[in-house]
C-alpha cells in the first residue's frame, strides 16, 4: 500500500535536487490513452498481424527496406489509434520540474512526442519521434500532424524516395545524436534519478538506475508492476504515472494545470 511519506519523501529529494534524469517508458502514455503494441488490451494482443507475422516484424528495419507497404500499413493502424491523444498530468509535472530545475533532462522510449508538448525542453528522443517523416535517400525531414493524409507510401518531394517515420524500428540502431546526448549528461552526472511506467529491459535505459550510487543520487520508480531495476531503487511508487507525478507536485506546492 502506497505511503504518503514516500509521496512526501519524493517531493523534498525533488525540491533538494539540482540535476534531475525522468527516464519514461509506455507507461506514462498509458494514461494519455495510448495502447500498447501487446498485453492486455493491446492492438495485437497475443495474436499475429493480418499478414500472419508478429507486429515486431512488420515494424522491423528489414520490412522497411525490403516490404514499405506492409511496414507503413501497420505503422498507420497505430497511429490512427492513438490520434487525438494529448499529454497528461504526469508530463506536465515533469516539464513543470524542468522550470524549477533547468539543469534536469527526460530520456524517453516513447516516440509521441508528449514531453515537448508539455513544455519540456531538454528531451532525449532515444527511440525518435512519430511526427516528423525522414527521407529513406536523402535524408530531408517534415513534421507532420497526423498520417491521416498518407495513402499508399509517401514519397519525397525532393527526390521521390520513400519516406518513413523519424522513430528505430526493430533490430535498428539508436540514434546517433541522441546517444551523445545521453552520455554527454551522465557523465556530468544526476542528483536524482525517475524511472517511470518502463520495465527498463534496454541497456541504456536501466544504466542510470545503476550509476545512481556513483553519483550518490536517489532513484526513485513510479510502476504498478517489479520492473528489472525495482531491487536498486530507493523509493518505489506502485502507482500509475500521472497519479503519481500529480501527487509529487501537489507535495512540492506546484499549482495543477488542466491538460488535454
Amino acid at each position: 500500500m502506497m505511503l504518503q511519506s514516500d509521496i512526501e519523501q519524493a517531493a523534498e529529494w525533488v525540491m533538494n535536487a539540482r540535476r534531475i534524469l525522468f527516464i519514461t517508458g509506455a507507461g506514462i502514455s498509458a494514461d494519455s490513452g495510448l495502447p500498447t503494441y501487446r498485453g492486455i488490451g493491446g492492438l495485437y494482443e497475443d495474436k499475429q498481424t493480418e499478414h500472419g507475422i508478429p507486429i515486431e516484424v512488420a515494424l522491423s528495419g528489414d520490412m522497411m527496406s525490403t516490404r514499405p507497404d506492409i511496414t507503413w500499413k501497420y505503422l498507420r493502424q497505430i497511429e490512427q489509434s492513438c490520434r487525438g491523444a494529448a499529454f497528461n498530468q504526469a508530463h506536465q509535472v515533469i516539464a513543470d520540474i524542468e522550470q524549477l530545475k533547468p539543469e534536469s533532462w527526460v530520456l524517453t522510449q516513447n516516440i509521441d512526442g508528449f514531453h515537448r508538448s508539455a513544455g519540456s525542453k531538454n528531451v532525449i528522443e532515444i527511440h525518435g519521434q512519430v511526427g516528423e517523416l525522414v527521407c529513406t535517400r536523402c535524408l530531408q525531414r517534415q513534421a507532420v500532424e497526423d498520417y491521416s493524409h498518407i495513402e499508399g507510401l509517401p514519397v519525397c518531394e525532393r527526390c521521390y524516395n520513400i519516406l518513413r517515420p523519424n522513430v528505430v524500428l526493430f533490430g535498428e540502431m539508436l540514434p546517433e545524436q541522441a546517444v551523445m546526448d545521453l552520455h554527454r549528461e551522465m557523465v556530468g552526472g544526476f542528483d536524482l534519478v525517475f524511472s517511470i511506467g518502463t520495465t527498463s529491459v534496454f541497456p541504456y535505459i536501466s544504466q542510470p538506475v545503476y550509476e545512481a550510487r556513483k553519483w550518490g543520487a536517489k532513484v526513485i520508480e513510479i510502476n504498478p508492476g517489479i520492473t528489472e531495476v525495482s531491487p536498486f531503487v530507493n523509493v518505489r511508487l506502485q502507482m500509475r504515472a500521472a497519479h503519481a507525478m500529480r501527487q509529487i507536485g501537489q507535495a512540492m506546492g506546484l499549482s495543477p494545470k488542466n491538460t488535454h
